[in-house]
């Protein structure tokens, strides 16, 4: 606006409050409504996920939000304010459901929120009044408390302590700073991230980088003649970065958190789908870290522990197994997944909740499509099946939305699906009617 303004030049009448209030913000409404107007086709086509977010603003009110996600973005449908009234799973569940009514019950996929217990047993009513519907756990924040619950752990709790002791007591004099900018060339130590958790890795990764410059600085004369640095909390920071055993825990630390927090930048980007390998990513994950700890459960068993009670019933549900399974990713290069009980029957849970009540299309999916997807018949024999095998997804690395889509066309069930996509790729989208296909079903979860 500011920018239009400039450009018009002097002389310009600005408009008056009424028309603000009347004309122009109906105009402004108008247009606002049919840019959304694709959108909305695109919900009733493929469908949509419905987002909660409680927070508090500055006065401290409490608020609750409610969007939709589909492939085309994500919407606003309302905001209320909550203060008033307490956050039971009851409350929660009937703004949800009149969101499902507006919306249109056959064109929501699922609802997704973070684990609170309200939340939870509001996903326990739901799933009583509408079986069909997902309700899925938000990754970032279960991930986030996997991270929050390894950091709470003795042994990553002290190195995380000792490295915020020794920022905040740099960061807190003028001259301790300075003196830190000089030896690191200008570069800071405190890296903020999205999340406490997230800041606290970032953080520790920085201290790592600049061992040398930092353990440099504590022993020159230019920091020791620091009147701060004679302070108790001064030789404290002075004796943290020249203790062996505090890089020594540094780097355990960010080689026990960094598989998680991989995983977290793959969720909580919104530039890809990611809902096909936040399973099996997880899984990696876990593996590294006991390669971390040499293998030695004694070790390692705890952390597990705190990452399995996060994910149980969140992260490994009927959906996530599901998308696990039809990636080629690991489903062709470990064929063995279609033996796990653990798989097969997240598999089997999820065609019964989208197939509800219609046996044949059930019967279809489980031992007719999913034996094609196995065998590598049809379309799964192409080289676009088998390039996907040994796809590397990097979630820092750039990905074409083109290749997005073809990554996850890959790691559809229906063969027949694959060939609507050919369609769709030369006729513009006529063809694509994925309503009644389970892969609408998981790669709405892609944007969690």
């Amino acid at each position: 606006m500011c920018e239009a303004i400039g450009q018009f030049g002097p002389g310009l009448v600005p408009p008056t409050q009424d028309a603000l209030q009347g004309k122009l913000l109906e105009e402004e409404y108008a247009r606002t409504k049919s840019l959304l107007q694709e959108r909305e086709a695109e919900k009733m086509k493929n469908g949509c996920s419905i987002m909660t977010d409680a927070w508090s603003d500055r006065k401290r009110r409490s608020i609750m939000n409610l969007c939709t996600n589909c492939a085309d973005g994500t919407s606003f449908i309302s905001s209320k304010e909550m203060s008033h009234v307490s956050h039971t799973s009851e409350v929660i569940f009937d703004l949800v459901d009149k969101a499902i009514e507006e919306i249109g019950v056959d064109n929501v996929v699922q609802v997704v929120t973070d684990n609170a217990s309200n939340n939870m047993g509001a996903k326990r009513l739901l799933e009583e009044k509408r079986p069909h519907i997902f309700w899925t756990s938000c990754a970032a924040h279960t991930i986030n408390l996997m991270l929050q619950g390894i950091g709470n752990m003795t042994r990553f709790k002290k190195v995380v302590d000792q490295a915020k002791a020794f920022t905040i007591f740099v960061y807190g004099h003028t001259r301790t700073l300075e003196c830190l900018r000089y030896f690191t060339e200008g570069k800071e130590v405190v890296r903020p991230g999205v999340t406490r958790f997230a800041s606290n890795f970032l953080t520790l990764s920085s201290i790592q980088e600049k061992k040398d410059q930092l353990r440099k600085m504590v022993v020159h004369s230019r920091w020791d003649s620091l009147k701060d640095v004679k302070s108790k909390k001064g030789k404290e920071a002075t004796a943290t970065i020249l203790s062996p055993s505090f890089w020594k825990d540094v780097k355990l630390t960010l080689t026990v958190f960094e598989p998680l927090v991989k995983v977290l930048r793959l969720v909580d980007g919104d530039v890809r789908p990611s809902m096909g390998f936040l399973y099996g990513e997880l899984l990696k994950a876990k593996r590294q870290i006991k390669e971390a700890f040499g293998n030695v459960e004694a070790q390692f068993k705890d952390v597990i522990a705190v990452i399995d009670k996060k994910m149980n019933g969140r992260l490994d549900s009927s959906l996530h197994l599901t998308a696990y399974l039809l990636n080629p990713h690991y489903s062709y290069s470990g064929p063995s997944i279609f033996d796990q009980p653990k798989i097969s029957e997240g598999f089997i849970a999820c065609v019964e909740k989208f197939y509800y009540h219609d046996e044949d299309m059930q019967h279809q999916a489980a031992n007719i499509e999913l034996k094609k997807f196995q065998n590598r018949e049809g379309p799964f024999s192409k080289k676009l099946a088998r390039t996907f095998e040994n796809f590397d997804y990097n979630p820092g690395r750039a990905t074409s939305y083109k290749l997005a889509w073809l990554m996850a066309v890959c790691c559809l069930l229906f063969s027949k699906l694959i060939e609507v996509f050919f369609l769709f790729q030369h006729h513009g989208g006529d063809c694509m009617d994925m309503k009644h296909q389970l892969y609408r079903r998981w790669l709405q979860g892609s944007y969690l």
